[in-house]
């Protein structure tokens, strides 16, 4: 007879506000690991510009790189936008609409991260390997990173089970 040894995890014993508070804290280590990549992005695409090769970039590649310098900012300033909403709303009760602020902000940062980066990477497979090549490199990679980042945790969130534990 096989039995089941894993312990049932106990339920956690949390107020709502305990909860919240749980929440927010996990929600921020996770912005803080985007936070560092869209930093160091960005500073990339502000830094390309006053390369001396910059000048020579066709057309295309100009316009690639705003679009990914444009998304890479939106990226930055949604990732960013938890601090100053938190402070602003800093003991007026407001815990609940942090948290879902919190969350709506990461995860559109976290598209913008993603298309800024295809767009980097477009604009550089462009330079190196040619358009054809860098159009389905670059589309590759950002499927890639929509699979990773968006369509595995929805999948999770469809057919997983949830319990008490994962609140």
């Amino acid at each position: 007879m096989i039995t089941d040894i894993t312990p049932t995890p106990e339920p956690r014993t949390e107020t709502p506000r305990q909860r919240l508070d749980r929440n927010y804290g996990e929600m921020l280590q996770e912005v803080r690991v985007a936070q560092t990549g869209v930093q160091f992005l960005l500073a990339f695409l502000l830094a390309l510009a006053f390369t001396p090769r910059f000048a020579e970039i066709s057309v295309f590649q100009r316009d690639i790189y705003v679009i990914a310098l444009l998304l890479g900012a939106a990226a930055t300033a949604l990732l960013i936008a938890p601090a100053p909403f938190h402070r602003l709303v800093f003991r007026r009760r407001l815990k609940r609409h942090l948290v879902a602020a919190t969350g709506w902000f990461t995860l559109c940062g976290l598209g913008f991260l993603m298309l800024s980066l295809g767009a980097s990477l477009l604009l550089i497979l462009d330079v190196v390997l040619g358009t054809r090549q860098a159009l389905w490199l670059s589309g590759g990679t950002i499927t890639w990173f929509a699979g990773l980042w968006f369509a595995a945790p929805l999948w999770s969130r469809r057919h997983g089970t949830r319990s008490e534990e994962d609140r």
